[in-house]
């Protein structure tokens, strides 16, 4: 397949590439923790042999090949999602709960945040310098992941005994066993309430903010991840132990892990990062959204010299049987950069903006449908006009059989790159876990987005998006709404 595997050749492969910027980093994080006197030159002579070894195969292996997924319940009750992969000396770790800001309440907005901000700022016997400078030891890298649905830890590490054993006690440690310093609380409100008001004379963080009111209303997916700061300033440590105690417990936790370890060690860790959790008890799911919206437009006054313009309403599920229907529908429409329709309606024809884009972003509950783009403010209302025009006659009429074609060489073409690292795999673990996907969904994706038909996205769009009963925000907006046709 290889038969001119130069080093230049094999390098214009994509996947090739991301490996071998794998292999590389890997060695060069590895000198520099010799030069510091982290890691023993003992140990960095195997380890680099052991790399170096890895590097023809791994330049020279087959562009798609999905990884084998295990997955077992742990003692505790955690669920474990596992790869196997001795390729680099290396282990990820995450470890995922239901805690996202979709658990939040408008009085207490901002509590999931800065709970999982606050893990790894102090554990049990380790303050947070603590910390920083044994990870820093050993090379490895702690680092937390929050949206609306999840919150949990991640850990990147040498697979080595002695630096695994270490890094990992840490995790375990800031997983089980967070103390949440009120000393360093109080910083940390202080530092995020300063970036809040920041937020709040930056257009593009004001239209988010009144686009995800303006779709979910009073439902926690409407309420700002981090919180306002009248809410901010009211967070107690108290609100933080008792959110811990309710939402990270080990029967709701997804441990997700791929690297250098065998089967039984994965059992062992997965275990000794989750026996220890609290009970839990708070509920998995989040209220039920109110998929139907009423048309609204809000236009705010902004010193900027663009308007910031977003449009949508509430879309799909992660677990929706339309979700993939949808996807490369709107990779046509608006999701595929420079080949997407709106993109050449507003751009390449008209000229109005730099960018524009649309997509679906699913979560537990339905996550939004949007558009968005920047433009002049005196080609504000023009742009609207065009991109609203765009959308309801890609509802009415659906896209041409040679968009839906090279939408699926794009589609399917490119997926091999979602899949080049480990990290980007251990993403897909813990999405697969969290939301309960079927292990083959990395194995079924392609096939499931070849078998979409023109008709499929015709009839799922015209069900699912409704172009008069969409909400739009305009920050930066021109005084008032010039009345006429899209041109």
């Amino acid at each position: 397949m290889f038969a001119n595997a130069t080093p230049i050749n094999l390098l214009r492969n994509p996947i090739a590439a991301s490996r071998a910027r794998s292999i590389l980093a890997c060695l060069s994080g590895m000198f520099r923790l010799s030069l510091r006197g982290f890691l023993h030159s003992g140990l960095l002579a195997t380890l680099s042999g052991r790399v170096m070894a890895f590097a023809f195969v791994a330049l020279t292996a087959p562009a798609l090949a999905t990884p084998h997924i295990e997955h077992w319940q742990a003692p505790s009750g955690a669920q474990v999602y596992f790869v196997e992969d001795h390729g680099l000396p290396m282990l990820d770790v995450a470890v995922g709960f239901h805690a996202g800001s979709g658990f939040d309440t408008a009085q207490k907005s901002g509590v999931a945040a800065m709970t999982q901000n606050m893990l790894d700022l102090g554990a049990q016997g380790l303050s947070e310098d603590d910390i920083s400078r044994k990870l820093a030891d050993i090379g490895a890298e702690l680092d937390g992941g929050f949206d609306q649905d999840r919150a949990g830890i991640s850990l990147r590490t040498l697979s080595s005994a002695a630096e695994r054993d270490q890094a990992l006690s840490i995790m375990a440690s800031v997983l089980q066993h967070p103390t949440f310093p009120a000393k360093v609380l109080e910083r940390e409100k202080v530092r995020l309430i300063a970036a809040l008001k920041e937020d709040e004379t930056r257009p593009e963080a004001i239209a988010g903010k009144k686009f995800a009111k303006a779709i979910y209303g009073d439902h926690p997916y409407g309420l700002p991840s981090s919180g306002e700061v009248a809410t901010v300033e009211k967070i107690q440590r108290a609100d933080l132990t008792e959110f811990y105690s309710r939402h990270y417990g080990a029967k709701t936790a997804v441990v997700a892990l791929i690297g250098d370890v065998t089967r039984p060690e994965a059992e062992a860790i997965a275990e000794r990062l989750t026996a220890q959790l609290p009970a839990g008890g708070a509920s998995e799911q989040i209220p039920p959204v109110a998929m139907h919206i009423a048309a609204s437009e809000q236009r705010i006054p902004h010193p900027a010299s663009q308007s910031h313009i977003l449009i949508g309403a509430p879309g799909v599920s992660r677990t929706d049987p339309d979700y993939v229907t949808l996807y490369v529908g709107n990779y046509i429409l608006g999701g595929g950069g420079f080949v997407s329709r709106l993109m050449n309606e507003v751009r390449e024809k008209r000229g109005l903006a730099y960018s524009v884009y649309s997509y679906f972003i699913p979560m537990q509950q339905p996550g939004p449908f949007q558009i968005g783009l920047q433009t002049k403010k005196e080609s504000a209302d023009q742009a609207l006009a065009v991109v609203r025009d765009t959308l309801r006659k890609f509802i009415a009429d659906g896209p041409t059989q040679q968009e839906l074609a090279a939408a699926k060489d794009n589609i399917i073409g490119g997926f091999p790159l979602r899949i080049d690292s480990n990290r980007k795999i251990l993403d897909y673990l813990s999405m697969i876990g969290f939301y309960g996907l079927p292990l083959t969904y990395l194995d079924d994706f392609p096939a499931r987005v070849e078998k979409v038909t023109v008709a499929q996205i015709h009839d799922a769009f015209r069900r699912r998006v409704d172009p008069d009963a969409l909400a739009t925000v305009i920050v930066g907006a021109p005084d008032a709404p010039k009345a006429g046709p899209a041109k």
